[in-house]
């Protein structure tokens, strides 16, 4: 996984984006080099946790994603999560829109996801808008790595940034793979921190 320990070299690019981008390479690569029985063990990991995260809390709205490549959680994330919340629970998919912001629709078996472009899966029910989010007491968000402030860094299109201004009252959690909890990450000011992160290795860690 990538080394964070040369952080002075990010000190000394003075645009936050472009450290953003440099740091975005190193863990796009290293998530790429995954044996494949790696990423199973842990999509299991982060779901046993995330389950017990679920049973905690009792939402009766939470998000999610669909996975893509070596993303913790799995293809089928969706489906586990839909199992683990309480009868009546709702689990919400996003749905790209041309300007990068997110919509939302509901979960309803894998039946009901179409390939889109940029490789995603998306629901194919009735949108409920880009408000909805603010439905949601869970917010599972995915992210290439976090910081021990909550600081997180994306693919660097914004969406999530925008979904969570949405929803300031939610439980924000991000799932990782165990190197990409990291000290810290460069940040600029319309970046949303998450509350918590999930890694296959720790579990669920409530950031301050």
């Amino acid at each position: 996984m990538p080394d964070f320990s040369d952080q002075d070299e990010f000190v000394r690019e003075p645009d936050d984006r472009a450290r953003k981008t440099t740091v975005r390479g190193r863990l796009l690569a290293a998530r790429r080099a995954l044996p494949e029985d790696r990423r199973r063990q842990a999509a299991a990991a982060v779901r046993r946790a995330l389950g017990a995260l679920i049973e905690a809390e009792r939402p009766a709205v939470a998000t999610a994603y669909v996975p893509v490549g070596a993303e913790p959680g799995g293809t089928d994330l969706p489906d586990a999560l839909a199992r683990m919340l309480h009868p009546g629970g709702t689990l919400l998919l996003p749905v790209l829109l041309p300007d990068l912001d997110l919509d939302w629709a509901v979960y309803a078996g894998p039946a009901s996801l179409t390939a889109t472009g940029r490789g995603l899966r998306e629901p194919s029910g009735r949108r409920r808008g880009p408000d909805s989010v603010a439905d949601a007491a869970l917010v599972v968000v995915p992210a290439l790595a976090v910081d021990r402030r909550g600081v997180r860094l994306g693919r660097g299109g914004g969406s999530y940034d925008r979904a969570l201004a949405r929803c300031p009252s939610a439980l924000v959690v991000a799932l990782l793979h165990d190197d990409e909890l990291v000290d810290e990450l460069p940040a600029e000011p319309h970046d949303r921190r998450v509350q918590a992160v999930i890694t296959p290795g720790g579990g669920l860690l409530r950031l301050g």
